[in-house]
């Protein structure tokens, strides 16, 4: 297990021998030398198995204190940048124009992108209904009608099997009539 290894080669004995004072001492050397707080938080992890499990010292878990990390704003394109990358989507034809102008106007993940349905697009009430996305859980989201224009250009152009995904006979995609 890395995170005993760690921990041992910090100690320098035997990490069963280990006190609180080590603990405490392990953990300030991992932030005073930038230990991102995923990886610490891992490290951690490690250690109160090791200790409650393995060593059956569970009063140990009460000296690990774990790291939040910073959550950061995500990079938000200007008008410009999101029109610049869609006229320079790879061609021939409206695909990967679509499949990109899906996914950022309407928040979906590549996977559920790649496993749309021409049956998920209701432009009546102009929603897409997204399957098993995230967690295995269905939700609908907003159609706009620029997007459905586009989307239906991509249909003439294509005549796809009902989806963005280019695999013959997968059981994701299926004919739309």
């Amino acid at each position: 297990m890395g995170a005993v290894r760690y921990f041992t080669e910090f100690l320098g004995r035997s990490p069963d021998t280990a006190t609180e004072e080590d603990l405490r001492a392990y953990q300030l050397q991992m932030v005073n030398t930038n230990v991102t707080p995923s990886t610490y938080n891992v490290r951690l992890v490690g250690l109160r198995f090791f200790f409650e499990t393995t060593c059956k010292r569970p009063e140990m878990k009460d000296c690990l204190h774990f790291r939040t990390e910073p959550r950061k704003l995500p990079v938000v394109l200007s008008a410009e940048e999101v029109f610049e990358i869609l006229r320079v989507a790879p061609g021939p034809g409206l695909k990967y124009r679509a499949a990109l102008s899906i996914s950022y106007g309407t928040g979906l993940r590549a996977s559920e992108v790649c496993n749309l349905k021409a049956s998920d697009i209701d432009s009546d009430r102009m929603l897409i209904h997204v399957e098993r996305g995230k967690g295995g859980k269905d939700r609908k989201v907003m159609l706009s009608p620029g997007l459905l224009e586009l989307l239906r250009d991509y249909w003439r152009e294509a005549r796809p099997d009902g989806c963005f995904r280019e695999s013959p006979g997968s059981t994701h995609c299926h004919r739309a009539n």
